[in-house]
């Protein structure tokens, strides 16, 4: 499921920079359907679920291209390189 969920992000992220609304509403949608089945299969690692529940786009994105310097939220995280 991962790869589906880094095109939607990409995807979504491309649909903002566009302010393509219609298509941001859609892979939003998308990513929220990602995100009820594998919290129901236990399926998604529990910090790319974090990201996806609090809608962290960019840092799901980050997540599962590998990166490790993840820069800290209001909820935590990883302290952002200097």
């Amino acid at each position: 499921m991962e790869p589906q969920i880094k095109a939607s992000l990409i995807s979504l992220l491309d649909a903002i920079k566009r302010s393509d609304g219609q298509r941001v509403v859609s892979e939003m949608e998308r990513l929220d359907g990602f995100l009820l089945r594998g919290q129901t299969d236990g399926s998604l690692h529990p910090q790319l679920e974090h990201f996806l529940e609090k809608r962290s786009y960019a840092k799901a994105l980050m997540f599962l291209g590998g990166e490790t310097d993840i820069p800290v939220g209001a909820c935590g995280g990883r302290p952002a390189k200097s």
